[in-house]
């Protein structure tokens, strides 16, 4: 069964349910009219979080790889405020990893208190880069994904 941690209770999650915490410093230009980071830079900071593990756990340029995964589906819960100048953590997990699909489990974690400000998921479905035709998760980016592997669903 396919579970959607975003469901249920999000609130509950804490830096610890995630086997990867990446650093990430809001900007400026992140804070809007409301004084408080805009909800669309949860949604890039959830990329950046993603494909800059991606980088890192496989030691290649993802870009440049004959598949590439595109972001099919997004998710995002909002609990708490996030403002500049906050270094925000994202915990990254894997949710669930498909033939040509992964299913990521994120949260932003504000600098104070172990509650998550945000949650979400995060779905990128691979592709051959020319064709944009759905094809295997590559054997590098599955072989980083074993490290995010604490509690998942492979079809």
């Amino acid at each position: 069964m396919d579970v959607d941690p975003t469901d249920g209770d999000p609130k509950a999650l804490r830096r610890g349910d995630f086997p990867v915490l990446r650093e990430l410093p809001t900007r400026w230009s992140d804070d809007d009219a409301y004084g408080h980071v805009n909800n669309v830079v949860h949604y890039a900071m959830f990329d950046s979080a993603v494909n800059g593990w991606l980088i890192d756990a496989t030691g290649t340029d993802i870009r440049r790889l004959p598949a590439i995964g595109l972001v099919v589906e997004t998710r995002c819960r909002y609990f708490a405020e996030l403002r500049f100048p906050d270094v925000v953590t994202a915990g990254l997990g894997l949710e669930r990893l498909g033939r040509s699909s992964v299913v990521y489990r994120l949260a932003l974690f504000g600098p104070r208190g172990e509650a998550p400000a945000a949650a979400g998921r995060f779905v990128h479905v691979y592709v051959d880069r020319e064709s944009r035709r759905p094809v295997p998760v590559p054997d590098r980016i599955r072989a980083a994904l074993r490290q995010l592997e604490s509690t998942v669903e492979e079809v």
